[in-house]
């Protein structure tokens, strides 16, 4: 590589070896595989990024054996420079014909030149807060910040959830203006109004945002209402911008200009129109509200929500409640509502893969190989789309061995199970299609034992005021339906409030392209300006640096 030689390096790839690049040849986030694509990619970068000085450092994880998606490997991370910046690496090595080589590549750009510790080429705090008797202190400035009375931000940030809030933190730190907007009342709020019992699936060591991690003293899994409270310890202590009671209504890219003007509404009723540069589009996988039609609901007497509505189920103590959907939300309605003495159907749409909670963890197994947090970070970026499948494969088959009593009692019950459309698990759907499976923390146990009652959709026939009537001409009463059939895209969200020119041009969000990355999301769109961050807390404090370095590039007219 350095001596510009692509052919030399790529011959030391195995057949069937991947090189996944994130930003340090390419900046782009994709993945080549085997020797001629790989060579035909890496030619044309290697004079433009002058890679040199690549070594394994002395305070980072040490070469291993180790084993990957069921193969022997030795794997090392490296670290080397770029023209733009200071880059890492990791490689798993393979024997193949009697040599090593290399089966797996990830080659990330960390930081620009001129950001060592990821802050601004600004003065000194030293000078910035200095005694100015009479003049500005620390809170007057950030007051004028957060105000923008006489400027617009450079990066408008929709969504104050951990995507935008990741985003946020890793912009601001490069010296990027950014402003986040929130439609809720308070930070936190996405969090903070969603079922009273909902705590996170995963544990707490995978969770951490960027540049500011959860204190030792927390629980292993986080309870909603301290993760939002935290994210207001978050965005004060790291001097984020960010606006609540605050939509997005509207806006238009001026391609003269090459900035955007939007118009947004303020929960006093005023609007502001403001002209960013860039709009990051962070409301998350679960987004609008998906609401299936569904016969006669409309003619429905009792009280019908959205799980993202729903909080608790005191209200309807003694009564009877329908859930419809067996998702993660579904089930965490159902258990609820049974727990607060509601009688409860669970009703099932489709199959749905089962999980209990622990066994889940499993797939995180790299934040417990007692590696530092920044290697497991790098690690599980490492894992190009053909060996992060087969490593799922494995993992999946392994929980539902351990799983096996459970899952039998669900199928006694008529439970319709499913494991992936190809055996690969809850990860895999979640980055497929967002959702369709459960992390049994309860409700399983409940459907199993009949605590819960268990409806497949196919035998409804209608809703009527008082009740649903089933094919067979059973009528069950019901006060409450909860639909818990999951959100829209983020497209159908550019649709709205962006326009649907704007929404076909960049196309769907989410899901696998045919490269195996996720589809428009941490890169460069078809819509010029337009950006996309979501997932999960781990996803968005992981892809938010390389997210931000793009963004910082632009700025700075590294790239176009």
């Amino acid at each position: 590589m350095q001596s510009a030689d692509a052919a030399g390096a790529a011959c030391h790839f195995a057949r069937e070896g991947h090189w996944r690049d994130v930003l340090a040849f390419t900046w782009r986030i994709g993945t080549e595989t085997g020797v001629a694509a790989i060579e035909a990619a890496l030619a044309p970068t290697l004079a433009r990024t002058r890679p040199r000085g690549f070594h394994i450092p002395e305070g980072r994880s040490q070469a291993r054996r180790v084993k990957r998606a069921g193969v022997d490997c030795i794997e090392a991370i490296f670290e080397f420079e770029t023209a733009a910046g200071r880059a890492n690496g990791v490689v798993r090595l393979v024997e193949e014909e009697d040599d090593w080589r290399i089966w797996t590549l990830l080659t990330t750009l960390e930081e620009l030149n001129g950001y060592p510790d990821g802050r601004p080429k600004a003065v000194s705090d030293a000078e910035k807060y200095s005694r100015d008797f009479g003049g500005e202190n620390w809170l007057d400035q950030r007051r004028k910040a957060l105000a923008y009375t006489d400027h617009d931000p450079t990066v408008l940030i929709v969504g104050g959830g951990q995507a935008g809030l990741s985003a946020a933190a890793r912009l601001n730190h490069l010296g990027v203006d950014t402003l986040i907007i929130d439609r809720n009342p308070r930070i936190g709020d996405n969090w903070r109004l969603r079922y009273h019992s909902l705590t996170l699936h995963n544990e707490v060591h995978v969770n951490h945002l960027p540049l500011m991690k959860f204190p030792p003293t927390w629980p292993v899994f986080i309870p909603k209402d301290k993760l939002a409270n935290w994210f207001e310890t978050y965005v004060e202590s790291l001097e984020l911008n960010f606006w609540t009671g605050t939509e997005l209504l509207g806006g238009s890219w001026d391609d003269k200009a090459k900035c955007w003007t939007v118009t947004l509404k303020r929960s006093d009723g005023s609007e502001r129109t403001m002209k960013p540069r860039h709009i990051i589009v962070a409301t998350g996988v679960s987004g609008i509200p998906i609401w299936p039609k569904v016969p006669g609901l409309d003619s429905f007497k009792g009280e019908v929500m959205h799980s993202g509505q729903y909080t608790t189920g005191a209200a309807w103590k003694g009564g009877n409640a329908m859930v419809i959907g067996t998702g993660n939300s579904g089930h965490d309605v159902a258990q609820d509502l049974c727990a607060s003495g509601v009688n409860t159907i669970i009703v099932q749409r489709s199959p749905t893969y089962i999980v209990s909670i622990r066994e889940a963890q499993k797939v995180y197994s790299t934040y417990s190989e007692g590696l530092p947090f920044e290697d497991c970070d790098l690690l599980a970026c490492s894992m190009p789309y053909p060996v992060l499948r087969r490593a799922y494969q494995l993992s999946t088959a392994e929980m539902r061995e351990v799983d096996r009593e459970l899952l039998k009692g669900l199928e006694k019950r008529g439970f319709k199970l499913t494991f992936g459309e190809d055996d690969t698990g809850f990860q895999m759907m979640y980055l497929r299609r967002g959702g369709g499976y459960y992390f049994n923390v309860g409700c399983s146990d409940m459907i199993v034992d009949g605590r819960v009652r268990l409806l497949q959709y196919d035998t409804i026939d209608r809703f009527e005021a008082d009740g649903v009537v089933l094919k067979d001409g059973t009528k069950k009463p019901l006060d409450v339906v909860v639909v818990a059939t999951g959100y829209e895209s983020q497209q159908e969200f550019v649709r709205v409030t962006l326009g649907n020119d704007v929404a076909e041009r960049i196309g769907p969000v989410w899901g696998f392209d045919d490269g195996g990355e996720l589809r428009n999301m941490w890169g460069p769109t078809k819509q010029d300006g337009l950006w996309f961050t979501a997932g999960s807390l781990a996803q968005c404090r992981i892809y938010s640096r390389y997210l931000a370095l793009q963004i910082k590039a632009r700025e700075d007219g590294l790239i176009e």
